[in-house]
């Protein structure tokens, strides 16, 4: 029996239009209707892999090395081996978007353990291969109003396991945390713990305090965003404080500006957080100033042809 078009992907991890032209599955680029993974892959049955999310704009992708990097590492901290060696991963993301018409893209990687005819938490026998499925979605800028006016967020307690920092596609808790959002009139959730800010639902937190931008450290309990790593390197490039550090709740509510960033939402505005104004419900200047310069640096990767 078979699940048809590669189903069970995450939903809320990331929003993505998964309309691809041609997917990738199993080393074969075929039509998405044909894209049928078994009911009992692992990934279906327990949520047992990882996923990426890789950026491509007119057709030039920001920080492809490094979320290749995440993804090996996000294998290793499961025990699930590597399918492709990363020139042939190279290759097939390169053909993915070439068959998908390039321009502004995400490309969505997911590998879970494969799968076997016994339902066993215990691991598959290792000969087991992998199931792997890519596809490319358009990628679309901020909305205008957002851009504007900043976004709406809510705070919601961390219910999530202790490793974070693997992006697996068991994503219950982030889903039900972005559902709630939803429901009140919100574009993301933060999660709060042990009395600190620490990330939100698909996506990592900023706050500006006193002009000093500050930033929970990478730990277990955080995903380390490849997007936020390239804005910590703009900032500190442009003279910005900057500080890895706990928010604590108070720092969150007291906060002069609150950023939300992640690859599909780039640096995101936050006005609003539990129906409260943040920076008089304003965008601040700080957040101008860094998404300037991320701005910027999109445009470089663009006119010099991006990325190996």
């Amino acid at each position: 029996m078979l699940l048809g078009p590669a189903k069970f992907l995450p939903s809320g991890a990331d929003e993505l239009e998964m309309s691809s032209n041609s997917v990738f599955f199993n080393g074969q680029f075929v039509d998405p209707a044909e894209a049928l993974v078994p009911v009992v892959d692992r990934g279906f049955l327990f949520g047992d892999g990882v996923y990426e999310v890789i950026p491509f704009y007119q057709g030039v992708p920001v920080g492809m090395a490094k979320h290749l990097d995440r993804l090996e590492y996000s294998l290793a901290e499961i025990a699930l081996p590597n399918p492709y060696e990363r020139s042939q991963w190279l290759s097939y993301i390169w053909q993915l978007v070439t068959r998908n018409g390039g321009g502004d893209l995400s490309v969505y990687i997911q590998v879970t353990r494969g799968a076997v005819a016994k339902r066993d938490h215990a691991f598959p026998p290792a000969e087991t291969p992998a199931t792997v499925v890519m596809l490319a979605s358009p990628l679309h800028s901020l909305p205008a109003a957002v851009r504007q006016h900043g976004a709406a967020a809510i705070t919601v307690p961390d219910l999530r396991w202790a490793r974070c920092d693997i992006k697996s596609i068991n994503l219950l808790p982030n889903i039900m945390a972005r559902q709630q959002a939803v429901a009140a009139g919100a574009m993301e959730a933060i999660f709060l713990r042990d009395g600190q800010a620490i990330e939100g639902a698909a996506s990592n937190l900023f706050v500006v305090r006193d002009g000093v931008i500050l930033t929970p450290p990478k730990s277990t309990r955080i995903l380390a965003g490849i997007t936020r790593d390239l804005l910590l390197m703009l900032a500190r490039e442009r003279g910005e404080v900057v500080e890895e550090t706990a928010i604590f709740e108070t720092d969150l509510r007291e906060a002069d500006e609150i950023w939300l960033t992640s690859s599909t939402r780039e640096i995101m505005p936050v006005t609003r957080l539990d129906e409260q104004p943040v920076c008089k419900g304003h965008i601040g200047p700080v957040w101008r100033r860094l998404d300037r310069a991320y701005q910027e640096y999109k445009q470089t990767l663009i006119s010099t042809g991006g990325e190996s």
